[in-house]
């Protein structure tokens, strides 16, 4: 619960979200989830505003969502309504976007919080001479307080910008506690896949390790999300897991649910992630959790304790780490149970909501 003790008067945030909360975007589903527990504490010190930068339609409408948010800056500032804003940040168009609220905000004089998103910041923001990478550390340099993911991010913005160094803070991703009882898979182990079918996410690389594992009995596997669904699924046939692994592609948050509950083993086998939901909804079930240690995944996943660390792009060590979750169920209790317990001491809703709370008015000061 936030308490401002030099006012008496309540904190005004505008938060800066893709789709303006109820999105089914990683980003959408934190504020989502920050929205629903500040509703639930009902702080009369604090007042929330989630608002769209780029909306739930086709990019080119989002000029509109973010002309739409730049008047509600500039109206909230002089009615005395926006005290302080909240910018989600990832990169690419996100990144352009925000420049233009970064920099409206210096111009009326509004404190921001900088939130950083995406896996792949780090060859975004290239740190050169350019134009772009001078007006990135431009905005980072001028924000009020800076949240990032992990030690990797802090890092990273240390370097690009370090005249920021004393404003981060690291604050994990959170996912709220399951809806559905967890099942599993009972006698037959279920592994489990979620997110964007490709490269980046070592869709490949799973696909062969499920492959050496064709002659182990007693397994089942889902890989679910948007992305090459087709070609997934013809691969699958191609390495004869047709009959063991469903692909059924973009899956709504039910659905995810539903897989969550059954499953035993979230593997994430990526090359890139910042702080990845899907693994921390599998902490909060109790999962094995099987992953690559990128981005921030290392700073929740402590290998053999709270899950299983491969090294990117290894076959060897993937199939090792899923043949071990499947045939060990001793292992896959230890596992869960651990990743269990840290995701309801870290990486709950209410620790992150209080953090991000801290973190307001921290920059409000």
């Amino acid at each position: 619960m936030l308490h401002n003790p030099q006012s008496a008067r309540t904190l005004n945030v505008l938060v800066a979200t893709p789709s303006g909360g109820g999105g089914q975007g990683g980003i959408d589903r934190i504020m989502t989830s920050l929205r629903d527990e500040l509703e639930r504490q009902d702080s009369g010190a604090l007042q929330a505003t989630f608002a769209a930068t780029r909306g739930p339609g086709h990019v080119a409408l989002s000029p509109l969502y973010l002309g739409a948010f730049l008047l509600r800056m500039l109206g909230g500032r002089l009615g005395g309504r926006v005290d302080l804003v909240h910018i989600n940040l990832a990169s690419e168009g996100s990144t352009y976007r925000k420049l233009q609220i970064a920099r409206l905000a210096r111009w009326l004089g509004i404190p921001y919080v900088l939130h950083l998103h995406g896996a792949n910041y780090a060859e975004f923001w290239t740190g050169d001479d350019s134009h772009l990478s001078r007006s990135i550390r431009e905005m980072f340099a001028g924000a009020a307080r800076i949240i990032v993911l992990g030690r990797t991010w802090r890092d990273l913005v240390m370097r690009r910008a370090p005249e920021a160094a004393d404003r981060i803070a690291i604050v994990p991703n959170a996912t709220p506690q399951p809806t559905l009882p967890h099942r599993g898979g009972g006698d037959v182990p279920h592994i489990l896949f979620l997110g964007r079918i490709g490269d980046r996410k070592g869709t490949p690389q799973l696909g062969e390790a499920l492959h050496r594992m064709r002659d182990l009995p007693n397994w089942r596997a889902t890989i679910a999300g948007d992305g090459n669904v087709e070609a997934a699924r013809a691969k699958a046939i191609e390495l004869g897991l047709a009959d063991r692994v469903d692909i059924p592609g973009w899956v709504g948050p039910q659905q995810v649910a539903e897989l969550i509950a059954s499953a035993d083993v979230l593997v994430l086998p990526s090359f890139a992630e910042n702080l990845p939901l899907s693994i921390i909804e599998g902490m909060a079930s109790g999962l094995a959790i099987v992953a690559t240690p990128v981005g921030a995944v290392g700073d929740i996943i402590s290998d053999g304790k709270t899950g299983l660390l491969v090294e990117p792009g290894d076959v060897d060590g993937l199939t090792e780490a899923l043949t071990h979750t499947v045939t060990d169920p001793e292992l896959r209790r230890r596992l869960g149970a651990a990743a269990q317990a840290f995701h309801r001491e870290k990486l709950d809703v209410a620790p992150f909501t209080a953090a991000v709370e801290r973190v307001w008015l921290e920059a409000a000061r």
